[in-house]
């Protein structure tokens, strides 16, 4: 298969997109990685679920305040501005539509939309947590993961097989060979990586990937 995008470049595109003074939730996992690229001239506002609303960036291995955490358990830094709210407000705040925009993960994304990323099982996520709110209640939201499971098959499909965490709620895929945008029902690809030929791409998604306008290529820098 062509050389894929790494986590943290898949991570430095979908921070391209997201507008200044943005309120943004990232989800546990590659997502957290989007704060870190922030284009020049903008700035995020970062929300997680526990309560913080404008944290700072990761501390210097070895500084850390455990008391000072996201979601994820990942330590962070206050800035000036910084709030601090009970977690009843923090979900008050995203179901009441006060977020612009949330990036997570996924098991699995179907072409209308609908996202899985909470599983059952031996290995399965034991619940959907804040993301089934996450989903309804940002304004926006946007998917990172790699096109492909770790046996190769597609990610992104016709219909989600997994339990959902959200119905119709997608609408930009960020993966690792390109990005997918879901309009009326159906994958439409606005980016590939170069050199990565169209009918491969297609073989590697489980549903059809339309083409209304010529597609960019998906340049990252080295990271």
């Amino acid at each position: 298969m062509t050389v894929k995008l790494t986590p943290t470049q898949m991570a430095w595109r979908a921070a391209q997109d997201i507008a200044d003074g943005a309120y943004v939730n990232l989800g546990i996992g590659f997502p957290e990685m989007v704060a870190r690229f922030q284009p020049p001239g903008r700035e995020a506002i970062f929300h997680t679920e526990n309560g913080i609303l404008g944290f700072g960036e990761a501390p210097a291995p070895g500084t850390e305040d455990w008391d000072l955490i996201n979601a994820g358990k990942k330590a962070v830094t206050i800035k000036p501005g910084t709030a601090f709210f009970h977690h009843a407000d923090s979900f008050a705040m995203v179901r009441g539509g006060h977020l612009d925009v949330a990036i997570l993960g996924a098991y699995e994304v179907a072409e209308n939309g609908d996202l899985a990323n909470w599983s059952t099982g031996p290995r399965g996520v034991p619940a959907v947590g804040g993301a089934m709110d996450l989903v309804h209640g940002a304004k926006r939201v946007a998917v990172m993961t790699d096109h492909v499971t770790k046996d190769g098959k597609p990610k992104l499909l016709k219909r989600c097989t997994l339990p959902l965490t959200g119905v119709g709620c997608v609408t930009r895929v960020y993966s690792s060979l390109a990005v997918i945008d879901i309009e009326g029902g159906r994958f439409v690809l606005r980016e590939k990586l170069p050199g990565l030929p169209f009918d491969e791409l297609q073989s590697l998604t489980g549903a059809e990937l339309h083409t209304p306008d010529p597609v960019a290529d998906l340049i990252v820098p080295e990271l």
